[in-house]
């Protein structure tokens, strides 16, 4: 009863913790671009810039967060990431022009996409040793259903009290909410003797993982995921505008990708401790180069939500895959280290898809021709998936020693 108690304590708080970064998400951020572009009489493109620098300069920070979650607790951690956001999301509501508003890019999307998410998933990769994968599942999942829905409510918050108080109202709930759940994540942790190791704290470090062929695939698919979703979801409005939805319609999808993200991504994590976390890559990204290629045909009606349960299923699968993978191949040993390096790069990929998308719309004029190009992407991350040798099992890595 005991360890069950800890470990839905574990993915429940992890869980919390994921929905909680949606203000620094591309979700969150998106019902927030038309009203920006009007009130700071920007254009997309403009804003689209804005928010790539933003998350390039904040996914440099990963690593070190990464790092800090190796070495100190995880509770402290999270802890001074919740403060921190909270922090940026009350200074970027006084933004009144680009600058200020690249500036507080940079923050949510350093703490909220970024560091928060590596955190939630870090820790609850730690504090679980059976039936790890599911459980980053049901936390991936939960997160999803969280970051998912917050549009549907932001839109109507935005539109109640404007863009500045809107932005101090996810202040104030991520100190309510970010705090509680890291004290959660405190109890699902192993007391253990002071300058001793687990047993279970096995794994390879940052530097021998980046030797692999199969890191960097993992790599390759969630930032492919991460770039291409981010570029779909940032101008979701616009690019279903051009196939016929209204606005209307084209937010009301963000409904069929929810339902199928929670589906796919409790069924990876369900399956992944017990099969080849190759065939979830793999299968995440066909679903992604799919939902691509599904886009001339996005009219309104069921093809249009047909195109949102595609994009759900590659957005579910690759959050299923990511952690249990990384897992499953290097051990837990260095895994904030590891995943740091991961979160950075699939990061700085977030950062160049809206911007691409919308260049090459300017260049096309729509947005189905550059889709069309940057489908080629998956495809290529795909192949490589299937080719790549599986790296040692994580058993075979050396143990850490004491006090190391």
């Amino acid at each position: 009863m005991k360890r069950s108690l800890l470990w839905w304590s574990a993915v429940l708080a992890a869980g919390l913790l994921s929905a909680m970064t949606f203000p620094g998400q591309t979700a969150g951020l998106s019902v927030f671009t038309d009203p920006l572009i009007a009130e700071l009489d920007i254009d997309r493109t403009a804003i689209s810039l804005s928010y790539l620098v933003g998350t390039l300069i904040g996914a440099s920070a990963q690593p070190l967060v990464g790092r800090a979650l190796d070495r100190w607790d995880a509770r402290a951690v999270i802890m001074c990431i919740g403060a921190g956001f909270a922090l940026i999301l009350f200074l970027i509501s006084f933004v009144t022009e680009t600058l200020g508003l690249t500036v507080g890019f940079i923050g949510v999307r350093m703490a909220g996409q970024g560091a928060l998410s590596l955190a939630a998933t870090t820790a609850v990769a730690r504090a679980v040793t059976e039936r790890r994968g599911l459980a980053l599942g049901i936390s991936a999942a939960i997160g999803s259903a969280g970051i998912s829905l917050a549009p549907i409510v932001l839109e109507r918050l935005i539109s109640a009290v404007g863009v500045h108080a809107a932005w101090r109202w996810e202040a104030l709930a991520v100190l309510l909410l970010v705090l509680p759940a890291a004290m959660l994540v405190k109890s699902a942790h192993r007391r253990e003797a002071p300058g001793t190791v687990p047993v279970a704290a096995t794994g390879w470090t940052r530097a021998q993982a980046r030797r692999t062929g199969m890191f960097w695939v993992i790599c390759a698919a969630t930032s492919s995921t991460s770039m291409l979703s981010t570029a779909l979801v940032f101008h979701q409005i616009a690019v279903l505008g051009d196939q016929g939805l209204s606005p209307l319609e084209a937010a009301a999808n963000f409904l069929p990708q929810t339902v199928t993200a929670l589906l796919s991504t409790l069924l990876v994590g369900a399956l992944i401790d017990r099969t080849n976390p190759r065939i979830w890559l793999v299968a995440s990204m066909a679903f992604l180069a799919a939902s691509m290629l599904f886009i001339p045909l996005a009219a309104p009606g069921v093809m249009a939500i047909l195109y949102g349960l595609l994009l759900g299923c590659a957005q579910g699968s690759q959050r299923g895959m990511e952690a249990a993978s990384m897992v499953r191949y290097f051990g837990v040993l260095h895994i904030g280290s590891i995943r740091g390096l991961s979160v950075s790069l699939s990061l700085a990929a977030s950062a160049f898809g809206p911007y691409a998308l919308a260049f090459g719309a300017e260049l096309a004029g729509g947005f189905v021709l550059p889709i069309m190009v940057l489908s080629v992407i998956p495809l290529a991350v795909l192949v490589a998936g299937l080719l790549v040798k599986d790296p040692r099992d994580p058993e075979d890595a050396p143990k850490a020693r004491a006090g190391a």
